[in-house]
């Protein structure tokens, strides 16, 4: 059994115990809180990726969804899985999430519809394994030309076209953990459910989703790997923990002028970062590879000034770092 699958009711009963959100009321299934919780981080990575795609040297399609498999959970608890996404019984992958006003929203594809293929590619076909799944078909569509239509076949006798928009290298997905937390693998932005909980409007949660991404944008892992970090124990220490600290305030920096550019408020990262600080205080296991959330918070205020003054002068906001990273050394 996936581990999603053993974590989440126990995951997602904690989330329940958290304030709710407008879309899923205080007594929604916990596959309910997660649909919405990626309907909304759907809606604001789509905006951060398409609105800075000009910023971007390297693209990828851009739909505006994100994928759902029925494998992702214990087989007693599909039926109920579905039903929350209005999905099928089909054993396929299928939408969990669209961003309002994205391709795959202007095309008439729907929450919960099951897809039997994508231009030809059965995702079902890739085995049992639901990540394996996923991340096939988000590997394929993320390779196509950014303005190729494609044909998506939900299986009962329609081909739906998609034309997608460039944007940002980035997939995007919700994980069911209460633990607050995010990740950047260079290709994908994963957002614990926790940590969608915890910002307290979308303009928080377009901070916490625009630091995962610039860790992309500024290919930070495939560089941190270039710069042999160790990624073990080590990495508290000397100068991996060094290389670490640097490409998160490299991360922080970007962030506020992604949110910028997207039309979200800057401000909510200081908000968001000062009371995730507040909150957590020192976080066992990163003190070495992240700066203190006062000196965070500080350098956020100091990139969110730049771009008043950029603003004020009428100039162009162009992101630091993303044309010339500096060394990881």
């Amino acid at each position: 059994m996936p581990r999603f699958a053993r974590s989440f009711l126990a995951a997602m009963a904690a989330l329940l115990a958290a304030p709710a959100t407008a879309a899923a009321p205080a007594d929604a299934s916990p596959y309910a809180v997660l649909a919405a919780l990626e309907a909304r981080v759907a809606a604001v990575g789509f905006r951060l990726t398409t609105a800075n795609a000009s910023h971007c040297a390297k693209l990828q399609p851009q739909f505006g969804w994100i994928w759902g498999d029925p494998r992702l959970y214990d087989a007693s608890n599909r039926t109920e899985a579905r039903a929350a996404y209005s999905a099928s019984d089909a054993d396929t992958p299928y939408i969990a999430a669209i961003a309002p006003g994205s391709p795959a929203a202007t095309a008439g594809l729907r929450v919960g519809t099951a897809v039997q293929a994508v231009d030809g590619f059965v995702p079902a076909a890739e085995g049992s394994d639901a990540f394996a799944r996923i991340a096939a078909l988000e590997t394929r569509l993320g390779a196509q030309d950014a303005a190729r239509t494609i044909e998506v076949d939900p299986g009962d006798g329609r081909r739906i076209a998609v034309r997608p928009v460039p944007g940002c290298v980035s997939d995007f997905r919700v994980e069911a953990r209460d633990r607050a937390a995010g990740q950047a693998d260079g290709r994908l932005v994963l957002i614990s459910a926790g940590l969608a909980r915890f910002a307290a409007d979308d303009d928080e949660l377009a901070a916490a989703v625009a630091h995962e991404l610039a860790h992309n944008i500024l290919r930070h892992r495939a560089r941190l790997d270039a710069a042999g970090v160790d990624r073990g124990l080590g990495k508290q220490f000397g100068r991996s923990a060094k290389l670490f600290r640097q490409t998160e305030v490299e991360a922080d920096r970007l962030s506020v002028w992604l949110m910028r550019a997207a039309g979200y408020d800057p401000d909510a990262a200081v908000r968001f970062w000062q009371r995730f600080g507040q909150r957590n205080g020192p976080v066992l296991f990163q003190a070495g590879t992240h700066p203190r959330w006062q000196d965070r918070v500080r350098a956020l205020e100091t990139e969110i000034a730049a771009i008043h003054t950029a603003e004020a002068s009428g100039k162009p906001l162009d992101p630091p770092l993303i044309a010339t990273p500096p060394p990881l050394e």
